[in-house]
């Protein structure tokens, strides 16, 4: 389980030929951050424009911060602020004794304290969009949007899905504490900074390196514990302004599944995208500007919100941290 799954790395030597994946040499550059009683990360920090509110970006499941979001950067970064970082047991991400979606949602405030960010807007994709949810229902007070694209809002509805998440469950329970130190050896060969510049024709490679930078035993763990997601119970409870990116080739993610969350949150905006679960990088010439829309209806509304609250004497004045 060391090795990454054969057609996942057939996939992603193809992907620099698949329209729509952005001919660019190179993604700026972080730095490791450590997180008081939490552990270290890899975080990349774009300015954006000077007032502009702050995006933070949750990546998919197998993925690092850059492979999920680095074709859609540079296109983010001329209307926000753009924080991008490696998840627990993805990456460069912190290394705990157990994965659990509880740890990442409180990691995205630890990562906001360490860089002086009040209020964000937040977007996630796949299992981002899932910690993105947790978030904001842990900390409202600290997300001022969201955007969730290709995401569940639970995973365990039909008769097969509760048998296939019983039985992975129980298999990860019985390997957890071999496939974490497996985990933690595989994490420990890595280098400390990963690339962010590569030769012309080199961006497969840079791709599959940063795909083999997650152990495929964390993983284990990982769909094992997101598995056990739902939130069905407090979804409606969520208040902050809401766009949903729908993809509607998706084979991992039931189209459904994601309408149902869409409706389910109040004032939800709905954006469509005819492409399947890996379109944030396979085809992100349809991806990126649908995730842009959806950006910026949040964004819209989240200064609406902000300047009702302005005039009506209780709000917060923008400061660009949110």
């Amino acid at each position: 389980m060391t090795n990454p799954d054969p057609d996942a790395v057939v996939a992603m030597r193809r992907f620099s030929r698949r329209s729509g994946v952005p001919d660019i040499a190179q993604v700026p550059g972080g730095r490791l951050i450590d997180l008081p009683g939490r552990g270290r990360t890899y975080v990349v920090d774009i300015p954006g424009p000077e007032g502009a509110p702050t995006l933070i970006l949750l990546h998919a499941t197998a993925c690092t911060g850059y492979l999920t979001w680095f074709p859609a950067l540079d296109a983010l970064a001329e209307r926000y602020r753009v924080i991008v970082f490696d998840q627990r047991w993805h990456g460069r991400g912190i290394r705990s004794a157990r994965f659990s979606v509880l740890d990442c949602a409180d990691d995205v405030v630890a990562i906001a304290d360490a860089l002086g960010v009040k209020r964000a807007i937040l977007a996630g994709y796949s299992l981002g969009g899932v910690v993105a949810l947790l978030a904001a229902h842990r900390h409202p007070d600290r997300m001022s949007g969201l955007v969730l694209c290709a995401t569940p809002y639970r995973f365990q509805e039909k008769l097969r899905e509760r048998a296939f998440h019983l039985t992975f469950g129980a298999l990860a329970a019985a390997i957890g504490p071999y496939s974490y130190r497996r985990a933690e050896e595989h994490a420990g060969q890595l280098s400390d900074m990963p690339e962010h510049t590569w030769a012309p024709g080199q961006l497969n490679r840079w791709a599959l390196n940063e795909f083999r930078s997650n152990s495929g035993w964390a993983m284990t763990q990982v769909i094992a514990e997101v598995g056990r997601f739902d939130s069905t119970a407090w979804l409606s409870t969520l208040t902050m302004p809401t766009a949903v990116v729908i993809t509607t080739r998706d084979r991992a993610i039931p189209v459904y599944r994601q309408l149902e969350m869409a409706t389910m949150i109040p004032g939800a905006s709905i954006h469509l995208v005819k492409a399947g679960h890996a379109s944030c990088v396979l085809e992100a010439d349809r991806f990126v500007p649908v995730l842009l829309e959806a950006c910026a209806a949040v964004a819209t509304r989240r200064a609406k919100t902000s300047n009702a609250a302005l005039f009506g004497g209780d709000g917060e004045q923008g400061s660009g941290v949110g």
